[in-house]
């Protein structure tokens, strides 16, 4: 029989505070792993909108998306022998206000923020390389416009 291959439709913020950027610390099949506010694309959401609910489900921190940093196809392999391909967007924007007693996301250990130089020297506990990616693209001044992805009306009904 044959099926359509699917890519995992993903997203993704950059957040910078201070010279720091904010990471979550989560549990995964390969252990504690350091990855960006990230998550699934859910039904009825642009990628903007999902990258709020999933920074703030993830980091108790509201967050607005102001630019895109890029578009990323990724493929891992888990040493549980799923093959997954992700297709991730990676916004940046101003960071919100932070909820302090919102509970975290299932597998989320706690958010953190570190410098440019600590994400690259943790490169071997990141849950995929396009947290490095992601950050090397911000810090480099890649950001396009929020309206290169057009969400049409029919997703929200």
């Amino acid at each position: 029989m044959d099926t359509r291959w699917k890519p995992n439709v993903t997203v993704a913020a950059v957040i910078e505070r201070a010279g720091q950027f904010l990471l979550v610390e989560e549990q995964t099949e390969q252990g504690l792993r350091l990855n960006n506010p990230a998550g699934h694309l859910d039904c009825g959401e642009s990628p903007a909108q999902a990258c709020v609910r999933e920074t703030l489900e993830e980091t108790a921190y509201g967050f607005t998306p102001r630019a895109l940093v890029g578009i990323y196809l990724s493929r891992q392999q888990s040493c549980g022998g799923h093959d997954t391909t992700y297709l991730r967007f990676a916004f940046c924007g101003e960071l919100g206000a932070h909820e302090p007693d919102r509970v975290l996301d299932t597998g989320i250990v706690r958010a953190l923020w570190l410098t440019a130089d600590e994400i690259r020297a943790s490169s071997a506990r990141h849950r995929s390389p396009l947290v490095l990616q992601c950050l090397e693209d911000y810090l480099t001044g890649q950001r396009y416009p929020l309206d290169l992805v057009h969400t049409e009306s029919s997703v929200y009904v």
